[in-house]
């Protein structure tokens, strides 16, 4: 079975934005800045769906 590096690629950067989203997420809760919080969870749900998309970029 061969491996898409695009797909991979892709998979890779999604969890590194996702990640990245939930940090802003959960540090800027702390510090009670709504603005950054939105947007820190729009980040990990944007990686998500990029993540998700490498996944099937690889199996297909």
């Amino acid at each position: 079975m061969t491996i898409s590096k695009s797909g991979l690629e892709i998979e890779t950067k999604g969890k590194m934005e996702e990640t990245e989203g939930r940090f802003r997420g959960y540090f800027v809760k702390a510090t009670a800045d709504t603005i950054e919080h939105q947007k820190g969870w729009a980040e990990k749900a944007n990686g998500k769906i990029q993540k998700d998309f490498g996944k099937t970029e690889r199996k297909g």
